[in-house]
């Protein structure tokens, strides 16, 4: 039995405990947070046991194997360095961090302490994720020509002014490292490194320090293009996620409101017989599993194994430098309200 934390007790915090109660050999024993509210309420679905400190909870609660890391983006580091110290294996939430270095920090920490660490990047799982996935990998669209990853979503001033932190690039990030994040990891995992960036980004909507709106084109190692586009400043609600590829065989639309649903499939290496497979699969379950759920479950498979998890500390690390990047090429002068 895998005891787990939870560290932070904000909205994603329900994802790791809903998430721990779905697994076998998994349990949620202790809870952790400075604001007795988020505390309680979280304490009142669980009933584990509640800690205003996470050097208290370690040290009362030595038998903890996991910690759960949900606190604002900027803590990850030091809290990171904390479990690695007393010997606790991790599951960080996205992003690893605001910065490479912190995350740099993070890697480290694991190495020297030998405990396994996953950060929490759930788009990966995603089932018409998983059929891109696998036709990449087996040449079926052939060589690609280009890729798109597309988030336009909203986080209206009242989701931002909720707490201090939201918004800040001390705590949180914009819409790059905060939404946009999932589609950067998904763009690395499924063509490899990023060689060139180009990026405008901007405050155009809403009264925070960072960016609410960028657009980046990158080119991969492979020579793959690719464009990005990432906004919260879509009016009203979640307009669209999407990654669309294109490759001299044939192209993949993935997208809706999140990227969940085949929208276009089209391929001269399957037949339409396999094609509408693919499709019928992911219109039947298009979320399948719960990706906090194929996240944590993996890092216990992970320790029990002794292997890396699926999603490593490195993973997460370059998906930060790639928000570091783009926003390093839009010059960070030129973000402005």
């Amino acid at each position: 039995m895998i005891r787990c934390a939870i560290v932070g007790c904000g909205h994603i915090a329900l994802k790791h405990m809903e998430a721990i109660r779905a697994l076998e050999g998994a349990e949620l024993v202790a809870l952790c947070d400075t604001d007795p509210i988020k505390l309680e309420s979280l304490h009142a679905r669980c009933g584990a046991a509640v800690f205003t400190s996470m050097h208290d909870m370690l040290r009362q609660m030595p038998e903890i194997d996991l910690a759960c890391i949900c606190t604002p983006s900027g803590t990850h580091a030091r809290l990171a360095e904390t479990a690695a110290r007393a010997g606790k294996h991790m599951v960080i939430e996205k992003p690893v961090s605001l910065t490479p270095q912190d995350g740099e920090t993070i890697r480290e920490a694991v190495r020297l302490s030998g405990v396994k660490a996953a950060v929490v990047h759930p788009n990966r799982y995603r089932p018409a994720i998983r059929y891109l996935k696998w036709a990449l990998d087996s040449g079926l669209l052939g060589k690609i020509s280009h890729v798109n990853a597309t988030v336009r979503w909203n986080r209206s001033q009242a989701y931002y002014d909720q707490a201090a932190w939201r918004g800040t690039r001390e705590m949180d990030g914009g819409v790059l490292m905060n939404q946009a994040i999932h589609s950067l990891d998904l763009l690395l995992w499924l063509f490899g490194p990023v060689t060139k960036v180009q990026a405008m980004a901007d405050t155009r909507l809403r009264r925070i320090e960072t960016e609410d709106v960028a657009i980046a084109t990158l080119r991969f190692g492979s020579g793959v293009l690719g464009v990005v586009e990432a906004a919260t400043t879509v009016y009203e609600h979640n307009l669209e996620e999407s990654i669309s590829v294109f490759g001299e065989h044939g192209y993949v639309i993935i997208g809706g409101a999140t990227a969940n649903w085949i929208k276009q499939w089209k391929c001269s290496t399957m037949t339409q017989g396999e094609i509408d497979m693919i499709t019928q699969r992911v219109e039947l379950d298009p979320y399948g599993v719960p990706g906090h759920q194929r996240i944590i479950e993996d890092l216990i498979r992970a320790i029990e194994e002794d292997r890396n998890p699926a999603v490593t500390v490195d993973d997460g690390i370059r998906a930060v430098r790639l928000v570091d990047e783009i926003i390093t090429a839009a010059g960070r002068q030129e973000i402005h309200t």
